[in-house]
């Protein structure tokens, strides 16, 4: 696989510390894909051509209200409008982690999500999960074993309704729901609730079911 052949994801941060180096050698590591790294404020303030041009927009921030073009910095851009375009093109949609919170007063997101309630009543760090794959046919978790592995659980409402699930854990401090997938408009999307900090990043499944969702978002996975 050439450069060129390779999947650009504009990697969309902001509004939540995390660990750099590691984060950047999750990318690094994940085969096919360049990842670039980038604030949301970079992002937005991006020309739409550019932002277009991206194969996948990979989501791992957690801002908060709402979205809003109106009385913000001018280095901000136009972030509504930005995000706006999603569904606009053909770009696969990745929401990562804490990305599921963003936005708790924008009901686009919640649409996005695919839940339709946000709020988090408790999460807790360091906890062994263990990792039930609801779907062995489906491109992104084919022929892959149930697993445990560490990282932060949410107890919030689960992902229901049109989303097709992938991933499940039945542990007492977590959503039932790890992994799903969905489409809003002409994207399609793929939620993954882990990914807290390298002890999830290093994780060899973990690892792989990001690295197909990323490919099957862009529909580079059938």
């Amino acid at each position: 696989m050439t450069e060129n052949e390779k999947i650009d994801v504009a990697v969309i941060t902001g509004a939540k510390a995390h660990d750099v180096i590691g984060f950047h050698k999750l990318f690094a590591d994940l085969p096919g894909i360049n990842g670039f790294i980038q604030h949301i404020d970079d992002f937005a303030s991006t020309p739409e051509k550019v932002r277009d041009g991206y194969d996948v927009v990979l989501f791992y921030f957690m801002m908060p209200d709402a979205p809003t073009d109106d009385g913000v910095p001018g280095y901000c851009g136009r972030p509504k409008s930005a995000l706006g375009r999603l569904g606009q093109t053909q770009q696969g949609i990745v929401v990562l982690h804490h990305a599921l919170l963003a936005y708790p007063q924008w009901p686009v997101w919640n649409g996005i999500v695919g839940i339709p309630d946000r709020r988090l009543s408790q999460y807790k760090h360091d906890e062994k999960i263990a990792i039930t794959v609801a779907d062995q046919t489906h491109p992104i978790t084919q022929d892959l074993s149930d697993w445990t592995m560490v990282d932060e659980t949410y107890q919030m409402a689960d992902a229901v309704g049109d989303n097709h699930i992938l991933l499940k854990t039945n542990h007492n401090q977590s959503m039932q729901t790890i992994a799903w997938t969905r489409t809003h408009k002409s994207n399609r999307i793929f939620c993954l609730q882990s990914g807290h900090d390298s002890q999830t990043w290093e994780d060899r499944n973990f690892k792989t079911v990001l690295q197909r969702g990323i490919f099957w978002s862009c529909r580079r996975l059938k």
